[in-house]
């Protein structure tokens, strides 16, 4: 599960009064940039991999850097102008934009939400109202009460009978064989480990209880800043890192052997499984890999409003594009 990334206006304004302007070339005369994941490296990124092993980013004039997250988060990054572009959601960039914190979603890396609460089948959770009585384990997000709460109310159960504990950084498997019942989790990777290790789970997604979750999760983003000033890098990545994540869609199997050669930490099957189980779902009914819909946008404000976790209305409009996918 990926942790939230919450950005204040104060942190924004102290990074970006740090952000250098410098444009770099690499000695083969390629233009410099980063791009900031959201977590660890994983199947999420694969088309990021794929497009530099494949030389997508070099034909494009490009060198890129993926970075790890550090204490700063990538929208962080990104706002600052620290790093060109980074890998976040939509939850959590439009709260930055709520905050008037410009950044941008330029491309849906998955299509639909593949999220949901997980729970080891002994414990008998297979609703939303079962989670009462339960101890759910998260990282400390208003968002996660909000959901919680959405979904047992659609259930006719009450959130305030879930004990909510912070488990930090541990891992799904470890917490809920030492004091939790269940956890938030993305099904491509914790889910498919599940499968590996021979965990039987439940798996109640989001989206099983509110097409209002359906939200885009993760997404690439850039800088408002970035478009207006050198939208033909923008561009350009966006054609190299598409051709990254076509590749994905097309044969996983040798997309999988590109991270797990340039991440070689990884496990290899788990990377395998995932990377296959992915493969469908990166692009599914859209009409090309990346694109975003408004409506969507709008849906998943409308909830985070209905449910007190944004305060105002954002310009949905302005808070994502597909004009750097190509056509």
């Amino acid at each position: 599960m990926k942790k939230w990334f919450g950005i204040s206006l104060a942190a924004f304004l102290l990074l970006a009064g740090c952000s250098g302007t410098t444009e770099e070339k690499s000695e083969a005369g390629l233009k410099k940039v980063s791009i900031v994941l959201d977590w660890t490296p994983n199947t999420n990124h694969t088309g990021l991999y794929v497009a530099r092993d494949q030389g997508y980013f070099e034909d494009e004039g490009l060198d890129v850097e993926i970075m790890l997250p550090g204490e700063a988060g990538a929208d962080q990054l990104v706002a600052s102008g620290k790093s060109e572009f980074g890998i976040g959601a939509q939850e959590s960039l439009t709260e930055a934009r709520a905050q008037d914190i410009p950044i941008v979603s330029i491309g849906a890396v998955i299509q639909h939400n593949t999220s949901g609460l997980a729970s080891p089948v002994e414990k008998r959770i297979e609703k939303p109202r079962d989670f009462e009585g339960k101890t759910y384990g998260g990282w400390g997000a208003p968002v996660e009460q909000a959901v919680l709460t959405s979904l047992m109310e659609a259930d006719e159960g009450d959130f305030a009978k879930v004990d909510v504990i912070n488990m930090g950084d541990t891992d799904f498997f470890t917490a809920v064989q030492r004091d939790i019942d269940f956890a938030w989790i993305y099904y491509a990777w914790t889910g498919v480990e599940a499968e590996l290790r021979g965990d039987d789970i439940n798996m109640i997604y989001l989206t099983d209880y509110s097409d209002k979750l359906d939200y885009y999760t993760p997404v690439i983003s850039t800088s408002e800043k970035m478009i207006e000033e050198d939208p033909d890098t923008v561009k350009a990545f966006m054609k190299a890192v598409s051709m990254g994540y076509q590749l994905a869609i097309d044969d996983p199997e040798a997309a999988a052997e590109v991270l797990i050669e340039a991440e070689p930490d990884l496990d290899e099957e788990l990377v395998r499984k995932s990377q296959e189980w992915l493969a469908t779902r990166y692009q599914d009914d859209a009409a090309r890999w990346g694109e975003q819909k408004q409506e969507v946008w709008q849906n998943y404000m409308d909830w985070m409003l209905e449910n007190k976790v944004l305060e105002k209305e954002i310009d949905v409009e302005k808070a994502f594009t597909n004009e750097f996918l190509p056509e």
